[in-house]
C-alpha cells in the first residue's frame, strides 16, 4: 500500500467500527482513500485513512495510537419500536443527551435493591461540544429538507454496484415486527412464524428512505434478544436501541454513536438486514461530518494517543 501524502497528526476524526460489514460501510462512503502510515511500536490495529468532506479519518476496530480529537462508533444495532417513535429496519439513531443520560446507557451495570428494583451505578462520558453542536445542526437541518444518507446510499450502490443487492434495502415485507410475548419457534429465518402474531404498524411507510432518530441507546455485555426484556429495559431507561459496544469505550472515547437498525432486539433477530443497516449508519455519519466545524475539532484535547 502507498504511504498517505498526509501527515499522521492531521488524521484527528477517528471513526469505530466492532465488525466487518461497519468498517466496509464507512470505507465505501469515504470521498477518497489515502495510502498507509508508519506503524507505532506495540500498535497492533488496522486501519483505514481518508478523507470525509474536509475531515481526515481514520478508521480503526478500536481506538487508534494517533492524535485523535473526534471520535464516532458507526455500525448496527437492535432497534426499539412503539407508537411514539416508529422504528423500521434500516433507519439510523444517533446518540443525543438528556437530562439523564450522555446519549449511551449501560443497562446492565449497576445493582439490585432490596425493594427488588435495578438501579443504575454508572454514568458515561459525553461527546466533546463540537460533535453536540453538528448533531443540533443537522436535527434542525432535517425539519426543513430531506436527510442526504439516501443520496449516499445511491453513491455507494453506483461505485460499488457488486454489493447493491447484499447493502439494499430489503424489501418492506421483509420487515417484520412481532408480539414481544411471541418467541421465535426455530430456524435462521421467520419463514415459518406465525403471522397473526404480528404487530400492526400504520401507517405504512411510502417509500424506503431511512428516517433519523435522535435519543438514548442502551449498551451492555450481553446481546438483547428477547422481546418481553427489551420492552422492561426500554421502559426504564426510555431507549431506542440495544448495542453492544458503546459503552466500553465511551470514558475514554467520548464520541457520537451512530447505528443502523438491523432487527428488533427479540429472538426473530437475524443478519439479513445488517449490511443495509450498517451503510445507512455509515451516510448518516457521512452526512455529519459535513457540518462538523474543523476549527473546533482542531481546538479540542486529544481522546487518544
Amino acid at each position: 500500500m502507498p504511504v498517505s501524502s498526509q501527515p499522521r497528526d492531521s488524521y484527528n476524526v477517528g471513526v469505530i467500527c466492532a465488525l466487518d460489514i461497519e468498517r466496509a460501510a464507512v470505507e465505501a462512503v469515504l470521498d477518497e482513500e489515502h495510502g498507509g502510515l508508519g506503524k507505532v511500536p506495540g500498535d497492533d490495529n488496522v486501519y483505514t485513512f481518508g478523507r470525509i468532506g474536509t475531515h481526515n479519518v481514520v478508521i480503526a476496530y478500536l481506538p487508534a495510537e494517533l492524535p485523535i480529537k473526534a471520535g464516532f462508533m458507526v455500525g448496527i444495532c437492535g432497534g426499539v419500536w412503539s407508537e411514539k417513535t416508529d422504528i423500521r429496519l434500516g433507519d439510523v439513531i444517533a446518540s443525543q443527551p438528556d437530562g439523564m443520560h450522555g446519549g449511551v446507557v449501560q443497562w446492565d451495570f449497576g445493582k439490585m435493591e432490596k425493594d427488588g428494583i435495578f438501579r443504575r451505578t454508572r454514568t458515561l462520558n459525553k461527546p466533546p461540544r463540537p460533535l453536540l453542536n453538528a448533531v443540533q445542526s443537522l436535527k434542525a437541518r432535517h425539519h426543513l429538507k430531506d436527510s442526504e444518507v439516501e443520496t449516499h446510499l445511491n453513491e455507494i450502490m453506483s461505485k460499488y454496484p457488486r454489493i447493491a443487492a447484499k447493502f439494499g434495502h430489503q424489501g418492506h415485507r421483509n420487515d417484520e415486527l412481532f408480539e414481544a410475548s411471541y418467541a421465535h419457534p426455530a430456524g435462521d429465518s421467520c419463514d415459518e412464524c406465525d403471522r397473526s402474531r404480528f404487530v400492526g404498524r400504520m401507517p405504512e411507510r411510502e417509500d424506503s428512505k431511512p428516517r433519523i432518530h435522535y435519543g438514548t441507546i442502551a449498551s451492555g455485555d450481553e446481546v438483547v434478544k428477547d422481546g418481553p426484556t427489551r420492552d422492561r429495559i426500554t421502559r426504564a431507561e426510555g431507549i431506542m436501541c440495544f448495542e453492544m459496544e458503546a459503552a466500553g469505550l465511551m470514558d475514554a472515547f467520548p464520541c457520537v454513536v451512530i447505528r443502523g437498525v438491523c432487527d428488533y432486539a427479540d429472538s426473530h433477530k437475524n443478519k439479513r438486514w445488517q449490511p443495509y443497516a450498517a451503510a445507512t449508519a455509515a451516510c448518516y455519519a457521512k452526512e455529519l461530518l459535513g457540518v462538523v466545524d474543523p476549527q473546533g475539532i482542531e481546538e479540542l484535547g486529544l481522546v487518544s494517543k
